[in-house]
């Protein structure tokens, strides 16, 4: 598996030489790799379960963590340090007292600093009023180049899945998870959960799986 995703890395490397895109300014190499340490924070958590399903009203922090687990999977295996903020259902803010959702991202925070996080992807799903929007979003802080970067290169990941119905373009988020560090740093929202169709996707574990594996695509691009 591992000698697998270190081949895809070497592709996605010499097709990104090949025609020209390039999303980033460092060349990432088997050796490299090694020394990244991404860090992938999953939304939410405990009391907190972020959007529902507008159908199935599945929970969003079980969507976030079931993604972020399978794409700490496919960052380990090709030799990164990827490292979880939530690896449980439970949040990260102890006692459900007044104060519960600040402590709970400044513990995000504290593992992002713990880590020195070369790279920080914060796993969510997206709802809206309107039923009809669709697809994957990428957010990145204003003033961080790097992070849009990084954003965009995830975001040509998504607008280029057989599921896209509408390509998107990675947007500006006024968040905390994205001041936590001066490395690039994004919001993913991976779909819509107040649209039937992409919820009925984002449920399923084999859509899970292809969205951690088009981040994970993306992420690895940005340093090609």
């Amino acid at each position: 598996m591992k000698k697998g995703l270190l081949a895809v890395i070497a592709v996605i490397i010499a097709v990104g030489a090949t025609l020209g895109i390039v999303c980033g300014t460092g060349a990432l190499t088997a050796s490299s790799a090694g020394e990244k340490v991404i860090v992938i924070d999953a939304g939410h958590g405990g009391i907190d379960a972020g959007v529902l399903g507008i159908n199935t009203s599945t929970k969003e922090s079980d969507i976030n963590l079931a993604i972020a687990k399978q794409l700490q999977g496919y960052f380990s295996d090709a030799g990164f340090t990827a490292v979880l903020t939530r690896k449980n259902n439970a949040g990260l803010y102890g006692l459900s007292t007044k104060g519960f959702k600040m402590r709970d991202m400044k513990k995000r925070k504290e593992i992002i600093e713990q880590y020195k996080a070369d790279m920080v992807i914060s796993v969510h799903q997206n709802f809206c009023p309107l039923p009809s929007r669709r697809g994957g979003q990428v957010f990145y802080e204003k003033t961080s180049e790097c992070g849009k970067a990084l954003a965009e290169c995830i975001q040509s990941a998504f607008n280029n899945m057989e599921e896209c119905v509408k390509k998107n373009t990675p947007l500006v988020g006024d968040y905390y998870m994205l001041k936590c560090t001066e490395n690039p740093s994004v919001i993913v929202e991976c779909g819509f959960l107040s649209n039937a169709e992409d919820e009925a996707l984002l449920i399923s574990t084999e859509y899970q799986k292809k969205l951690a594996y088009a981040i994970f695509k993306g992420a690895v691009s940005y340093y090609s």
